[in-house]
C-alpha cells in the first residue's frame, strides 16, 4: 500500500488535496491538536469531512497529538467517542495515556502514533504495536537503515514526512516558544521562534531553524525500505502550495510505479517544488546525519511562491473560462495551467474580459473575477501559474 497523505487546514484545502491526488488527509479538531492557529474543524465539520472523503474512497485522520497535562483531559473521552462514531479512520496520538484510553474504549478507528513520539527504533515501534497501533509516523530524524529494520521487525504500517517544515528540536519537542512567548509548542501554540532573526554583538542576523524537507530524489528508495504513507507537512499553507506539492509527488509516485521515472523528470519536479517554497530545502536525515551545510537555513526568503499563482479556475462553460485572480497578470502573460485531470500545458493569455464580458488589459485587483475565451481543456479547480521554466513530463 502506498498512500499520499496531505494536510487539510480547512474544508477548502481538504477538497483541493483530494482533487490533486491525495489518498488521505489529516487535520485537527478544535482541541488537542498541535496546530491550534489553523482554522481546524469543529465536530460537525469533521463528520461532513468523513462523508466527503469516504464518498471519494479517501480517508480522514484526526490529530490528537498534544503532550497532555492533567487539565487537558477534560472532555477527551467524549471527543474520542464522537470521532469514532463519525467514522474517522484513525487518530494520530503522541501521548501514551491517550493510547491507553483509546484501547480502554475499544474504538473502531485505528491508532496511529504521531511523529511527536519520536520513534527511531524497532523496540519502541513494537511497544506501540502491542498497544494496538497499526501505524507509526516515524521521527523526522529516522535514517533509512533504521526504517528498514523497524519495518522488518514489526510489520507495522510506516508513515514518514516527505515535504515541508522541519523543527529545530527532536521531532518537534520544542520549548523555545514557551520560553520567549509563553505559547506552548507542545499543546498547539508554537510561535515558530526558530524562524525569528536573532542578533548578538559578534554576528549579523541569524536564524536557528533548519531548511525545509524535500524528498523528491528519495521517494523510490523510501518505497523500497517499506514506507507506506508519504506525508506532506503544511496545515497552514495555501491552496496553490498544496496543489503543487501534492500533484508533484503524485506524478513522481506514478512514474515510479510505472517504471518511467527519469532524472530529467525528477529534476523538473524538484525545480517546481523549490519554486513554490519560500525556503531552501534538503533531504535532511534519510540518507545520513546532515551537516550544518545541509541542515541550517541561511535566512534568505524566496517570495516567488507568493507571486507565481495567477488564478483559480471557477468555471468553464462553452469556451468562456471564469477565473478568480490571485496575482497580477495582463494580456500577453505566458502562463501554465496545472490540473489533476490533464497534462500541465503552456498558454498565453491573449484576451481578458471582466464579469460583464468587457475587454480589459489586466487583472490587477486581488481576487477579482475575470474571464478568458478559448477552447481549453480546463475545469473548475485547475490553477494558473506564471510560466518560469519548460514542462518536462508526459503524464
Amino acid at each position: 500500500m502506498i498512500e499520499l497523505l496531505s494536510p487539510a487546514g480547512d474544508e477548502e484545502k481538504m477538497r483541493v488535496a483530494f482533487n490533486y491526488g491525495a489518498d488521505a488527509v489529516y487535520f485537527g479538531g478544535q482541541n488537542y491538536s498541535l496546530r491550534a492557529n489553523a482554522k481546524n474543524f469543529n465536530n460537525e465539520e469533521i463528520k461532513n469531512a468523513v462523508i466527503l472523503a469516504h464518498g471519494l474512497n479517501k480517508k480522514v485522520y484526526v490529530t490528537v497529538n498534544i503532550i497532555f497535562h492533567d487539565e487537558d483531559f477534560e472532555g477527551l473521552e467524549e471527543y474520542l467517542k464522537y470521532l469514532d462514531g463519525a467514522g474517522v479512520d484513525a487518530i494520530i496520538v503522541s501521548d501514551i495515556s491517550v493510547m491507553n484510553l483509546w484501547k480502554k474504549l475499544n474504538l473502531k478507528m485505528e491508532l496511529h502514533v504521531s511523529t511527536q513520539a519520536s520513534t527511531l527504533n524497532k523496540e519502541t515501534a513494537l511497544f506501540y504495536k502491542n498497544l494496538g497501533a497499526t501505524r507509526v509516523v516515524l521521527a523526522r530524524e529516522a535514517l533509512k537503515d533504521n526504517i528498514k529494520e523497524i519495518k522488518e521487525y514489526t510489520g507495522l504500517e510506516l508513515e514518514a514526512f516527505i515535504h515541508g517544515a522541519m523543527c529545530t528540536s527532536i521531532s518537534g519537542r520544542c520549548i523555545m516558544s514557551n520560553y520567549v512567548t509563553n505559547r506552548d509548542a507542545n499543546r498547539g501554540g508554537c510561535a515558530q521562534i526558530c524562524r525569528w532573526c536573532f542578533q548578538n554583538s559578534e554576528t549579523s542576523d541569524i536564524q536557528i531553524c533548519p531548511k525545509d524537507l524535500n524528498m523528491i530524489p528519495n521517494i523510490k528508495e523510501m518505497i523500497d525500505v517499506g514506507i507506506n504513507s508519504f506525508k506532506i507537512e503544511g496545515r497552514m499553507r495555501g491552496i496553490y502550495y498544496l496543489a503543487t506539492v501534492i500533484l508533484s509527488y503524485r506524478r513522481i509516485i506514478e512514474h515510479i510505479l510505472n517504471n518511467t521515472l527519469t532524472p530529467e523528470i525528477s529534476n523538473y519536479y524538484l525545480s517546481v517544488l523549490n519554486r513554490c517554497a519560500n525556503r531552501e530545502s534538503t533531504p535532511q536525515f534519510f540518507n545520513e546525519l546532515p551537516t550544518e551545510k545541509e541542515q541550517y537555513y541561511p535566512g534568505v526568503r524566496n517570495e516567488y511562491s507568493n507571486q507565481d499563482f495567477l488564478g483559480l479556475v471557477l468555471d468553464n462553460q462553452d469556451g468562456i473560462i471564469t477565473i478568480e485572480e490571485r496575482n497580477y497578470f495582463k494580456k500577453g502573460t505566458m502562463c501554465q495551467i496545472i490540473s489533476p485531470y490533464n497534462k500541465t500545458f503552456d498558454y498565453q493569455i491573449n484576451e481578458i474580459f471582466d464579469e460583464d464580458m468587457n475587454i480589459i488589459e489586466e487583472a490587477n485587483h486581488a481576487q477579482m473575477i475575470v474571464k478568458i475565451k478559448d477552447n481549453l481543456p480546463v475545469q473548475k479547480g485547475d490553477m494558473i501559474r506564471l510560466k518560469v521554466f519548460d514542462i518536462c513530463d508526459d503524464l
